[in-house]
């Protein structure tokens, strides 16, 4: 196994990596939409599920991936209400590709974020 921490990407809240990759499948921890350079979460879950995404994304390209590596994500809410504005932001991301997902509320995310977001992908 292989631990990966992107230097792009905000530092864990926690003891634990961004991601791990065991043989060719990285499992990413949850990425909130903490602003790198501040620790800060941007305003608005519109805004923290696109600098997740972002984040999400810096973590995927240090292990040699893309979005379209993934196969599956978790995403987490605080709100079941943002299910709609957030899926227009979760299509936009990954297109015409489309892994599996699992979404749920949760009774709240560190640091009080608003969206949160965990991928595994597959290097092919």
């Amino acid at each position: 196994m292989k631990a990966i921490n992107a230097k792009k990407a905000p530092a864990a809240v926690g003891p634990y990596v961004h991601a791990i990759q065991a043989g060719n499948t990285i499992y990413a921890s949850g990425q909130l939409g903490l602003i790198p350079e501040t620790g800060e979460l941007a305003v608005g879950v519109e805004a923290q599920a696109e600098q997740a995404f972002a984040n999400v994304k810096e973590v995927l390209r240090e292990a040699g991936c893309t979005l379209n590596n993934v196969v599956k994500t978790t995403v987490f809410l605080a709100d079941m209400k943002d299910f709609a504005v957030i899926n227009a932001i979760y299509a936009k991301h990954f297109g015409e590709h489309k892994p599996a997902r699992s979404c749920v509320q949760a009774a709240a995310l560190p640091k009080g974020g608003l969206f949160e977001m965990e991928v595994i992908a597959v290097k092919e």
